[in-house]
């Protein structure tokens, strides 16, 4: 390593540093020394006192260049040229066309080879690297070759600097392979994780809960620099699926929370794929593109933190619903249908709110909170506690969706009828959802309107929601005498039972002073005779009754037809 005052002489030995992560090298000895390379369109030729005598072509770059130079230090080109020898083929012409980065970073393989300085820079390094492996330009042919240069620089880079590890990994988006194979990007991965793990702030932060996706891509675009505690997180936004996954697999490996974790996959996905559905209207599910989607969204849910907290519901809904969109395969799909469903007790109802965006759909995607309210009623472990829990959840999830004019009425009875009627000990909500839904939609048919209100029991509404109803004019009117009568039987009921303080008939306190006596016969002709006078003033009230409610229904038919 040489000082910069040294460095402005053409020293031939090391690597020497200038600002930054940024070096210059020159091989130890040069075979023949260049001047410059004198490029055109599609064609590169070293300037020497040497006419040329070898052509090397890359893709549709030819590089006119001398054999001596390129043989002494490439085992791949010296291999290549001794196999068309030994056939007797002629040797001044190869083609290459896997090296990785192209032309440019052959380019700058070739200055190395003559002697030319080569900087080195967290962009190009990993591609020159990968291409001296490649070109198996190691010590063995020279001291001081190209592979050991780069990997002294490469290794320097990766543990010092954070911002050039990212830069590194984005460098290797079109050699991933080779770059895998070479370890390039582990080494980027475990030194991402290592440098997040000794930040204690990053560790200690809690974890990141957010309402609904929408929200967490409005914060990320509106404010992407200082995005919460998670300093690293808007670095690992730039990176690709594959190096994302690697980078989180390694931040798993070293103890990173859960919550942070889980978080940096849900800004990850609402940065890149929080509208993918708007892309598919006109696509075939075997388009690249689609099958694109589906290796990335498996990939992400594969990522997931198993701790339930780790993640927000409604981005888990989120993933689930992409998931649908780019049918992935049913196993992924049912053991992220299960996380949903035994999560689903402890869920607010505004972390349900999954956002459609094709034109003409419904607000917020109704169907895919169904299939979990069923998956949920379906797992064998549900208790009637919590049943109950989620049956209020679902009730108020109703009334925030009700108001939605494109809600098919079919779609909201399916959810209402997700759960069994058990789930429900109070149905105030549900009737207030109901009733929402049908006043955002006076256009119903008496059919619909009864196959929503049918699932409404009257003994389960509180005294102020059976108030209302007898004298809610949105209710079918089948629904509305049911509930008047309900009310009358309920009424005559309370002033006939035992003991009530409304009334009190003479066979009724007789029977009361008989079952306290021990059940004694009745043997006095002249009570059973009062108690048949009053059995038959009972049937007469009761007949009085039913012609009450007939007059009800007749009156209320001629108010529907007016």
């Amino acid at each position: 390593m040489c000082t910069e005052r040294e460095a402005e002489k053409p020293s031939r030995r090391l690597v020497f540093r200038k600002k930054g992560n940024r070096c210059v090298i020159y091989p130890e000895n040069a075979v023949l020394v260049a001047t410059s390379i004198e490029k055109r369109l599609h064609s590169r030729c070293v300037q020497t006192n040497v006419v040329c005598d070898f052509i090397i072509q890359i893709n549709e770059t030819t590089f006119h260049l001398h054999k001596l130079p390129m043989v002494s230090r490439s085992g791949y080109i010296n291999r290549l040229v001794f196999q068309r020898t030994s056939t007797g083929e002629t040797a001044s012409s190869i083609r290459i066309d896997n090296v990785p980065g192209g032309y440019k970073i052959f380019e700058l393989v070739v200055k190395f080879c003559y002697g030319m300085k080569v900087e080195l820079t967290a962009p190009n390094i990993a591609p020159l690297y990968c291409a001296a492996n490649l070109l198996e330009m190691s010590d063995d042919f020279e001291q001081g070759n190209l592979i050991e240069k780069t990997e002294h620089f490469l290794s320097f880079v990766i543990f010092s600097s954070w911002k050039d590890t990212i830069r590194i990994l984005r460098s290797c988006e079109t050699i991933t392979s080779c770059a895998r194979e070479l370890g390039i990007l582990k080494r980027c991965a475990e030194s991402i994780a290592w440098k997040v793990s000794i930040d204690s702030h990053a560790i200690k932060c809690g974890g990141i809960e957010f309402q609904c996706l929408e929200l967490l891509e409005n914060e990320y675009n509106s404010n992407p620099e200082n995005l919460h505690d998670g300093w690293w997180f808007k670095d690992l936004l730039l990176l690709r699926i594959d190096h994302f996954t690697e980078v989180i697999l390694s931040c798993k490996r070293k103890g990173i929370r859960s919550e942070l974790v889980g978080s940096c996959i849900a800004l990850w996905t609402a940065k890149w794929l929080s509208r993918i559905s708007l892309q598919f209207d006109n696509l075939s599910h075997k388009n690249l593109t689609v099958r694109l989607y589906r290796i990335t969204i498996r990939s992400l849910i594969a990522l997931l933190p198993e701790d339930d907290n780790s993640v927000s519901y409604n981005f888990l809904l989120h993933l689930f619903k992409l998931g649908q969109v780019v049918k992935l395969d049913s196993k992924v799909l049912m053991k992220l249908e299960r996380r949903l469903a035994v999560m689903l007790v402890n869920c607010d109802p505004y972390e349900l709110l999954i956002k459609n965006y094709r034109h003409g759909d419904t607000s917020y995607d109704v169907g895919i909170v169904c299939k979990v309210a069923e998956a949920y009623v379906s797992l064998h472990s549900v208790k009637p506690l919590t049943l109950q829990v989620v049956g209020r959840l679902i009730d108020e999830y109703l009334t925030l969706v009700a108001r939605d004019d494109n809600l098919p009425p079919k779609v909201f009875q399916s959810l209402i009828e997700a759960l069994p009627k058990s789930c429900r000990t109070c149905d105030n909500h549900l009737y207030r959802a109901i009733d929402m839904y049908l006043k955002a939609h006076p256009s119903l048919t008496e059919e619909e309107r009864n196959g929503l209100c049918r699932a409404i029991e009257y003994n389960k509404l509180s005294q102020e929601a059976r108030s209302h109803a007898l004298r809610n004019d949105r209710l079918p009117l089948n629904i509305i005498t049911r509930f008047i009568l309900l009310e009358q039987v309920k009424v005559t009921s309370s002033m006939t039972t035992a003991g009530s303080d409304y009334y009190r008939t003479k066979s009724q306190t007789i029977m009361k002073v008989t079952k306290n006596m021990g059940q004694k016969m009745l043997n006095s002709l002249n009570d059973l005779k009062s108690m048949k006078l009053e059995v038959e003033a009972m049937k007469e009230k009761l007949s009085n009754l039913q012609t009450c409610s007939a007059m009800l229904y007749s009156r209320a038919k001629q108010c529907a037809k007016v």
